[in-house]
Parts: structure tokens; sequence; C-alpha cells
């Protein structure tokens, strides 16, 4: 136990350049504390003492405003930061090296009791505030959801999903997630090539637009010097690519 309190007090303090010591994370970081007091629910859960679990899930809610179930199943060095409103289902699974921010919802679905019903973070996940995981399904190592995200389904390994819904950005999917792999941490899922994909198509389309106008331009020129007339058509101001691209960023 003493020995995942260390790694625990470790991790955050590398993840987080607030953090300066060991007992500065463990009196003031709500995260911190509120998966110590899982542990303690998540025993009393398997050994039989339901209700008891549910106390001290109860008492963790109230003291760092973070709730976690305690037939929750949370990993190693799992760092949930600042995480006031984080909530995590009775079926959820965070796999070992997560990060989940302030505001997330881990959620079922499903009323079936018994089932399945909340998802699973695999290794090295980061979870962005605010974001809602809703649903019996897996996010894959090393994945990352951005902030605010509503995520319905499946996440591959390696990629970020983004938007509501979310829609996901394969990147490095066929990489393989080792251990190391998993602590590249980028703060909140925010990545140098998260673009929302919705945004990218549309400056494709954009971009598009702009050369067809340029084409048809030209060939209504080489119309003209060719001597064919061509109807008239009433003026119409010219496509502004990057009026259209300022409301689309």
């Amino acid at each position: 136990m003493f020995s995942h309190l260390r790694e625990d007090i470790s991790s955050i303090i590398q993840r987080d350049p607030a953090a300066r010591n060991t007992w500065e994370v463990l009196t003031c970081y709500p995260g911190f504390q509120a998966i110590l007091m899982h542990r303690w629910a998540k025993w009393c859960w398997v050994h039989g003492l339901k209700w008891l679990g549910r106390f001290i899930s109860y008492l963790a809610r109230i003291l760092t405003g973070i709730e976690i179930h305690p037939g929750a199943t949370i990993g190693h060095r799992v760092f949930i930061d600042h995480g006031f409103g984080v909530v995590i289902g009775e079926t959820a699974e965070v796999g070992d090296d997560c990060t989940i921010y302030q505001g997330v919802t881990l959620g079922g679905t499903s009323l079936s009791k018994g089932a399945k019903r909340h998802p699973t973070l695999e290794v090295g996940v980061i979870v962005g505030a605010g974001a809602k995981v809703l649903g019996a399904f897996t996010v894959g190592a090393g994945a990352k959801i951005g902030s605010n995200s509503v995520v319905v389904k499946p996440v591959p390994a390696g990629a970020t999903a983004v938007g509501n819904p979310a829609h996901v950005i394969k990147k490095d999917v066929e990489q393989h997630i080792d251990a190391e792999t998993a602590q590249v941490f980028n703060a909140y899922g925010v990545t140098a090539n998260g673009d929302d994909p919705v945004s990218k198509v549309l400056h494709k389309l954009i971009d598009h637009a702009v050369s067809q106008q340029e084409q048809i331009e030209k060939l209504t020129c080489a119309l003209s010097e060719a001597g064919i007339v061509c109807e008239k058509l009433a003026e119409a101001s010219k496509l502004n690519s990057a009026q259209i691209t300022s409301l689309v960023d």
C-alpha cells in the first residue's frame, strides 16, 4: 500500500509543476485524497461491506468534490487534477498512468444491474476538463479526450477525440503503446495537431471552392479570346477564402 502511495505522489509531482513536495500533495491535493479514500471504500466493497464502502465514498465526495463509486477500478499512478465535479461510475475501469481533469464524467447509459455500463480507460489516457465519456466501451491506451468533449463510442489507442459528439482524430493509431509511451504527457489532452476534424474538412472544401473559382475565370477568359460569347450572369462578389476561413477557425 505504501509503495502505491509513493508512486502516486511521485507521478503527481512529475505531471503537475505546481506540486512542490510530498507534504503538499498529501494535504492539498483532493484528487490524491479521493483515490486514497476510494481504496478504503473498494476494500469494503470487495469484502461484502457494501454500505460502508458507499459511505466512505460519500464522505470522500463531501471532502474532495470527487465522486468515485466503490465498485470502480482505479489503477496505479492515476492523477485526478483539480478534480472538482469528477464522477466515476460503478463499472468504470481507469488504467495505470491516466490523467483526469475537473468536471469529467465516466458515466453509464444502461440501467441493467450487474452489467458493464461504464467506460474503460486503458493505460495513459488523458481526459480533459468537462469531458463526458458515456457507455460501456474502451478508450485505447495513450488516447486523449479533449476538454468538453462528449464521447459515446470507442476511441482507438493513441488517437484524440474532440467535439460534441466527439470526432476521432486518428493519430499514431498503429503505434504500439508501451510503458514508456504512456508517460508522454499532454496537459488537458491538448496536442499540437489536435484540430477538430470537422474544421479540417471545411478548410479543404473552402480551398477547393477557391480553386474552382480560379479555373472558371481562366476558362471564361479563354472562351472570350476564342470569340465564344457566354451568357452574362448577374455580377456576384468573388469568394473570399480568408474571410470564410476566419469564420471556421
